[in-house]
């Protein structure tokens, strides 16, 4: 059977609204270019 460690509940993580903010901004920015199966990655900033 399995064991189990931790006997509390576990509470629900959620980000902040800062961490949100600059992963969709990261993502807007982040271009990836295909060139004769090569792929380049560039942040457009």
């Amino acid at each position: 059977m399995a064991k189990l460690y931790s006997r509390k509940k576990l509470k629900t993580m959620s980000p902040k609204k800062e961490t949100i903010n600059f992963l969709l901004n990261y993502s807007k920015a982040l271009k990836i270019s295909t060139y004769k199966k090569l792929e380049f990655e560039s942040i457009l900033n």
